[in-house]
């Protein structure tokens, strides 16, 4: 098909360039041939399907996927995750082309914080510091005062001192988790993940009964109740790294199921369980994570849309909070 021929304009009705593509193309072979051809690195979250996490440069969750978007010398960055991902990978590069296959795949708890009414929100507490965990839009961001990922959160809070007041957003389950850790009182706001809010705690009971040795393990994002019955809890690197390590060799797992392709990788004798959600359906799956596919990865590399923009008043005023955020983890000797 030659490019004067295609329709772009189906990228502003359906978020992503809808082309019919050869059935009989080797798609790994040539999404390779084409981050070759275009200097192009391929960054995917835990979370997407597993071809496309096989066949990513670097796999990481949100803390090692913004480090690596810092340090890169590529000239594309082709972004397998969500929104607010692709546009950290932006604010962090804004001379680079950040590309996301499908600008539907939003974040559930960053479209719980509205710019506005956050705003008014943080207006009211004028004297508090903002920490805004990276599952936020850059809107927020450029509200915050500093950023943070489940993996470094706690060590970003007590770099504070302990008399600072601070406000924590978008999640209140994550916020709620960090108060108890860290004995601080901060102010909450009332966001939350739709997968990680699905999950049934009697059905892990019951779960549980069926599996004595397995260990739960859990995403802090996850509700209180259920935090209260794991045996671990951490960010997806901290879970998979504990999975890997701790001799149990059965886990049932409470974040979204994209991580146990990693999981089963790296410790191919012992058996890994999603969780349950409240309903039959597959709740435990992210729907916007899964709407990145191989077939997507290929055309919006092939043809280097559709590209994150952004101005540049809000690439400077959201890069700030990330870059503090980038210095304490690395004083603290953190990584993804």
């Amino acid at each position: 098909m030659n490019i004067k021929d295609i329709d772009f304009s189906s990228i502003e009705k359906k978020g992503f360039l809808d082309i019919e593509i050869d059935p009989s193309l080797d798609l790994f072979t040539e999404i390779a041939k084409l981050k070759k051809e275009k200097n192009a690195i391929l960054l995917a979250h835990y979370y997407q399907e597993a071809d496309i996490q096989d066949i990513a440069d670097f796999l990481g969750d949100s803390l090692a996927l913004a480090q690596k978007a810092k340090q890169t010398d590529a000239d594309i960055i082709l972004f397998a995750g969500v929104h607010f991902m692709a546009e950290t990978a932006k604010i962090l590069n804004p001379d680079k082309k950040v590309l996301l296959p499908d600008l539907n795949a939003g974040c559930s708890l960053a479209d719980s914080a509205p710019a506005g009414l956050f705003k008014a929100f943080k207006d009211k507490h004028p004297d508090h510091t903002v920490i805004s965990y990276i599952n936020c839009t850059a809107d927020i961001k450029a509200l915050s005062d500093i950023i943070c990922t489940s993996s470094n959160a706690e060590a970003i809070i007590n770099s504070l001192p302990t008399d600072t007041p601070i406000i924590f957003a978008p999640d209140k389950n994550l916020g709620g988790y960090l108060n108890k850790k860290t004995g601080r009182n901060m102010i909450l706001w009332n966001g939350a993940c739709m997968v990680h809010e699905i999950f049934s705690v009697e059905k892990i009971i019951k779960l549980q009964l069926k599996h004595p040795n397995a260990k739960l393990i859990a995403h802090p994002e996850c509700e209180e109740a259920l935090l209260a019955k794991a045996d671990y809890i951490g960010s997806t690197t901290q879970l998979l790294k504990y999975s890997k390590e701790n001799e149990a060799t059965e886990f049932i797992v409470a974040t979204e199921t994209g991580i146990l392709h990693q999981m089963m990788l790296d410790s191919p004798s012992k058996t890994f369980i999603p969780a349950p959600p409240t309903n039959n359906c597959a709740c435990n799956d992210c729907p916007h994570m899964k709407l990145n596919t191989l077939e997507k990865l290929y055309i919006a590399l092939k043809y280097e849309t559709p590209e994150i923009l952004m101005s540049e008043e809000l690439i400077v005023a959201s890069r700030k909070p990330i870059e503090r955020m980038l210095e304490i983890s690395k004083a603290a000797g953190l990584v993804g």
